[in-house]
């Protein structure tokens, strides 16, 4: 089987370099993910720029979705990742572990939120019509619609490059559910 190695600083692009050296001034260190996405001279940029591109939905709302999207993938390394973003969002570890689950007993809005994730991601694109439903009696509007799929493309796009690479987790490993 073919091994996969997280590319150092000197074996990417200039432009990517660059990259690895802000992430190293933001973060303390560059996710071994986000290395990895550098193998390409423009997917690393590419991949910043959505994740970090304007949206409606709050950070929580946001770190719920990479939650329930990333234990519906079984991605170990975005649920290492987003439980301690999630934490960093105020997210108690038992609240993480019932989001990972795909509900949110403690807020009603998020409970909807992480119901319909888990169902549009668990049904390949094609919700429940009552997961439907009760997002937008949550209080989501079409625009939120938009925002949460484009957050859910987002998480799949890391858990399907973990899942292939299996690259080491350099965040605290999340617990099993």
């Amino acid at each position: 089987m073919k091994s996969f190695q997280v590319p150092t600083r000197d074996e990417v692009s200039e432009g990517n370099q660059a990259i690895f050296d802000n992430l190293q001034k933001g973060l303390g260190f560059v996710p071994n993910l986000y290395a990895y996405y550098a193998k390409n001279e423009t997917a690393l940029a590419d991949y910043l720029t959505l994740q970090n591109r304007k949206s409606i939905l709050r950070a929580k709302e946001r770190e719920v979705i990479n939650l329930v999207v990333s234990q519906v993938n079984d991605c170990r390394y975005c649920q290492s990742a987003h439980t301690a973003i999630g934490k960093m969002n105020g997210f108690t570890d038992e609240q993480i572990l019932e989001i990972r689950g795909g509900a949110a007993s403690f807020d009603a809005k998020l409970d909807a939120l992480a119901k319909f994730v888990k169902d549009i991601t668990i049904n390949r694109s094609k919700p429940s019509p009552e997961a439907v439903e009760n997002l937008f009696e949550a209080g989501y509007t079409e625009a939120h619609l938009v925002d949460i799929i484009m957050v859910i493309g987002d998480k799949i796009i890391s858990n399907f490059i973990h899942g292939t690479t299996q690259i080491p987790i350099d965040f605290p490993l999340a617990p099993e559910l």
